[in-house]
């Protein structure tokens, strides 16, 4: 017994003596993260993060410091002794590869799926209250963007009932947390994602409008999480998520409140910034890094500051035209909500406020001389070289003019249109949100965009020849894949932050919602 009480009084002892010099308040903090991020044990620094500790950080941490310098000591046996591999073996399967493409789609829907989380302690998985559908592949949690994408499948395919499962689920993170986070995971805690909350709801409201009813408080908390801050923003001085230009309407960018290596990222991270003259230089890009990763394009030359230069990604210095889009459209459907309701005072601010967005995403983020919506970066006072197809984010909601949705209509079809489908960027840089890859979200927000404005024809072409991509590479491999390379057809998918991804929710949301639009244009043409 007295040996007992001495081992903990030690371990008490030895962390008070620890808290002296750094404080330890997650196992990210530690020397055992450290020391396994930085060694070879995993090839993917996401493996490590998502497994689950025997035991509370300290007490690994404490007892790792007592182990580590012995002779015959091994980083992988400690790991595997001390941690759980709770991944998800239900995508461990064999693919019947006389179904197709679609019948397989809806066979992974079940594969895909998760049950309500229970609580596991020490886990980073932050537990949801109902049933939910994962990307896939290294992604075993829910992802924010990537589920509007997945639910367009779902509702597409009749699953209604699980697709309200997922709004559910993003309610209980807004109620809860406060914001919806990049996704369901601890390390997660300090950004979003694109906010395709909003967008979620309008979806399901198509059966039924007081749907919006419903979700309008969470619509209400998401829209303050966005513009927290706006209150004090003044030019020149960016508040969180917002920045004032002086032109009586506050702009949104991508943020991150986090200025440290990404704990599911740490190695790249620390590789990336060692080139660094200071440490205030490293916190700057690992925060531009983190602002990325919310943005869901991680990575991308969008981001960078100086051409071909990684690690001149200024993300916090940009406001996108993508972001700007969707935060219309959650003042839009709050003034909506606000009109079912009869709240005119509500109605009137909302109107207003989705007016004056609409008209400074027509003033600031076109670009005359190419004919395309740009990025605009409020340091510089101008707008970014580059264009990608984030620039079609204008059509799918309805703000580009006539006029700027003929030009957008063009560039898309005579630059971005490739053999396999649209390509996300026209730089070759080995990111995998750049040239030669496509990928399914940004194909939807095209296409509907170009259908929103009657050019049918066009988006027919473009869902074409990426659901011709689609079924070429499933049957050869029997997989939906995350992204395509959409210029080589010979080849999966260019570089990127981590290998190819299979599963995969949003690309099997994408080629449901497809094959059903076409079906309709179809009918409607006979």
């Amino acid at each position: 017994m007295r040996l007992r009480y001495l081992s903990v009084f030690l371990f008490l002892l030895f962390s008070c003596k620890q808290s002296e010099t750094v404080q330890i308040t997650s196992l990210y903090d530690t020397q055992l993260f450290k020391d396994v991020q930085l060694s070879s044990i995993f090839e993917d620094s996401k493996t490590f993060v998502d497994l689950v500790p025997k035991k509370n950080f300290r007490e690994l941490e404490a007892l790792y410091l007592d182990e580590k310098d012995n002779q015959d000591f091994s980083l992988k046996d400690f790991v595997d002794r001390n941690f759980e591999d709770h991944s998800m073996k239900a995508l461990e399967f064999e693919t019947d590869t006389t179904n197709t493409m679609y019948e397989h789609i809806a066979l992974m829907w079940d594969k895909l799926t998760r049950e309500p989380d229970a609580h596991i302690p020490n886990s980073s998985r932050i537990p949801l209250p109902k049933k939910y559908v994962v990307p896939g592949g290294r992604f075993q949690e829910i992802y924010y963007w990537d589920s509007y994408f997945t639910m367009e499948g779902l509702l597409a395919d009749g699953r209604d009932d699980l697709a309200k499962n997922m709004v559910d689920n993003f309610s209980f993170l807004i109620d809860s947390i406060g914001f919806i986070p990049n996704g369901t995971r601890d390390y997660y805690r300090t950004r979003s994602q694109p906010p395709f909350y909003a967008l979620m709801v309008d979806a399901l409201s198509r059966k039924d409008e007081n749907v919006v009813l419903y979700y309008l408080p969470e619509l209400a908390k998401e829209y303050d999480f966005w513009m927290q801050g706006s209150e004090n923003v003044v030019q020149a001085r960016p508040q969180n998520h917002v920045v004032d230009l002086g032109i009586n309407v506050y702009l949104n960018r991508y943020w991150d409140k986090g200025d440290s290596p990404r704990p599911e990222a740490y190695k790249e991270d620390l590789h990336l910034a060692s080139s660094m003259e200071s440490d205030t230089l490293k916190k700057a890009l690992y925060k531009n890094l983190r602002s990325a990763a919310a943005s869901g394009w991680d990575f991308s030359s969008r981001w960078y500051g100086k051409k071909d230069e990684f690690n001149s990604t200024e993300t916090t210095s940009i406001l996108p035209v993508d972001l700007n889009c969707l935060t219309y459209f959650m003042e839009h459907m709050l003034y909506r909500a606000s009109l079912l309701k009869g709240d005119d005072e509500a109605k009137n601010e909302f109107f207003q406020r989705s007016q004056s967005r609409k008209a400074a995403i027509r003033q600031y983020f076109w670009n005359e001389d190419t004919g395309y919506f740009h990025d605009y970066n409020f340091d510089r006072e101008s707008l970014t070289p580059e264009m990608t197809l984030a620039g079609a984010y204008p059509l799918f909601f309805g703000l580009a003019t006539k006029e700027q949705a003929e030009k957008v209509k063009n560039v898309l079809m005579e630059t971005f249109l490739k053999d396999g489908g649209l390509v996300t960027t026209l730089e070759h840089t080995g990111q995998q949100w750049d040239a030669p890859n496509g990928w399914a979200p940004l194909q939807w927000v095209a296409v509907n965009g170009l259908l929103r404005y009657g050019y049918q024809k066009e988006a027919s072409e473009i869902m074409q020849r990426w659901l011709a991509l689609n079924e070429k590479v499933y049957k050869n491999t029997g997989k939906m894949m995350e992204k395509y390379n959409v210029e080589d057809l010979t080849l999966l998918s260019g570089g990127g932050e981590y290998p190819n991804q299979d599963g995969f929710g949003w690309t099997n949301g994408v080629a449901v919602g497809f094959k059903k639009i076409l079906s309709e244009l179809e009918a409607q043409n006979n």
